[in-house]
C-alpha cells in the first residue's frame, strides 16, 4: 500500500494552538494575531511593574531575572518561534528579561531563568488564564505546587490593544511581582 506524501510546508500549530486547540480559534485577533507569530515578530507598548519588598520576594524576583519597579514604561518584545517552541525576549524600559516556551503533554512550558513552569491554560470570555500545573528548578527538581498557587496571567483585548497581566507571590515571601500593560504589533504602539 502506498503511504500519502507528507508536504514539507504544512504549517505546523504554534505553541498556544497546541494547547488551547479548538478554543484558540475563537480567542479575539489581537490574542489569535500574537500567539500565531511564525518565525520572527516584535511588539512594542507600554507597562507598570510592581515589586514586592519582602526580601525573600527581592531574592526570588533577582534570580528569575524578573524586572524593577516601573510606571507607565516602554515594553518591547520580540519573538522568535521554531518547530521547537518560541523565545520572548522583553525590553521593560532598558531591563530585559527573557523566557522559553513550549507545549509538553497539553500544558505550556516556560522556562524562566533556573525556574521551569507548567501552566494549564484556559479560555473564558475571549480572555486567556494561566494557572500553575507544576514547577521545577534547573528543570529537574520539582518544587510544591501549593507555593506557587498566586502565579498568574491574564491575556485579554481590551480597546484594540492586547493586554496582559501577570503576578507572582509566594508564601512567606508575599507579592513578588505584579507586572501589566499592553502591547501593539511592530511600532504601531509609536
Amino acid at each position: 500500500m502506498a503511504s500519502i506524501p507528507v508536504s514539507a510546508t504544512a504549517i505546523e500549530p504554534t505553541v498556544f494552538q497546541q494547547v488551547l486547540r479548538a478554543p484558540f480559534f475563537n480567542l479575539p485577533d489581537t490574542l489569535r494575531a500574537l500567539h500565531s507569530i511564525r518565525g520572527r515578530g516584535e511588539y512594542a507598548g507600554r507597562v507598570t511593574v510592581e515589586r514586592g519588598t519582602n526580601p525573600l520576594a527581592r531574592l526570588f524576583a533577582a534570580v528569575a531575572g524578573l524586572p524593577p519597579a516601573m510606571a507607565d514604561a516602554p515594553l518591547r518584545v520580540g519573538f522568535a518561534t521554531d518547530a521547537k517552541g518560541e523565545t520572548w525576549r522583553r525590553d521593560f524600559g532598558g531591563h530585559p528579561m527573557a523566557s522559553r516556551l513550549k507545549c509538553r503533554k497539553g500544558l505550556l512550558i516556560e522556562r524562566l531563568g533556573p525556574v521551569q513552569f507548567r501552566f494549564l491554560l484556559h479560555t473564558a470570555d475571549g480572555a486567556i488564564y494561566w494557572n500553575v500545573a507544576g514547577v521545577r528548578l534547573l528543570g529537574l527538581l520539582p518544587l510544591p505546587v501549593a507555593l506557587f498557587g498566586r502565579v498568574q496571567c491574564r491575556e485579554r483585548e481590551h480597546a484594540g490593544r492586547y493586554e496582559f497581566r501577570v503576578e507572582a507571590a509566594l508564601p512567606l515571601a508575599g507579592p513578588v511581582i505584579r507586572y501589566e500593560g499592553w502591547l501593539l504589533p511592530g511600532d504601531a504602539a509609536r
